[in-house]
């Protein structure tokens, strides 16, 4: 595992971009149109810099997978964060679909403890490496780095076919969310 620089961030953002083109939880908050793809390249760019900024962002060591932490005791409301959140809501999400999904995002950090967390915002692995298990040995570093944190990892996904792979790698499903999609929560208390 390798820490992501600033210039990795277009390799980061094409992982995330091909591996989430089906995702139903990100296809949920990006608008459904002809700029599908731009819009869900634009959410993964936002990622990017609010996990580089209030987190981590790393690399598997061939650069063929990739994973977004988030801190979120880290996020601090600044100028520069509302103009990037701004920009969200308009190229990606579409204002007359911002209070659907901010509420989608509430109901999730409602089940997020307060205390200091290791969000794994998104881990991905491009497509044409998938099922070589880059992206198991990925999150086994996570897991081991967050385990030397003592902070207990959090994350969600959409994709039922996720659910046997966390929790193969001992993560616990631990609650549901019906939205429009099925939303499955996991965490590895440590």
């Amino acid at each position: 595992m390798i820490t992501a620089k600033i210039e990795d961030k277009s390799l980061v953002v094409d992982i995330l971009t091909s591996s989430f083109d089906q995702n139903k939880s990100v296809n949920y908050v990006v608008k459904q149109d002809g700029k599908r793809k731009e819009r869900i390249r634009k959410l993964m760019e936002y990622c990017f810099d609010s996990c580089y900024q209030n987190g981590r962002v790393y690399l598997s060591g061939d650069r063929n997978a990739c994973a977004l932490i988030l801190f979120p005791e880290q996020e601090k409301v600044s100028f520069k964060s509302v103009m990037n959140d701004l920009r969200l809501a308009f190229s990606c999400i579409g204002p007359e679909r911002l209070p659907k999904v901010l509420a989608r995002e509430s109901k999730v950090k409602s089940n997020y403890p307060k205390q200091s967390i290791y969000y794994l915002r998104f881990i991905g692995v491009h497509p044409d490496f998938q099922r070589n298990g880059i992206g198991s040995s990925l999150i086994t570093e996570i897991i081991n780095e967050a385990r030397g944190m003592r902070k207990p990892i959090y994350l969600e996904t959409s994709m039922m076919e996720n659910i046997k792979f966390y929790k193969k790698l001992g993560f616990e499903l631990f609650n549901e969310l019906h939205l429009p999609h099925q939303l499955y929560l996991f965490r590895i208390n440590n």
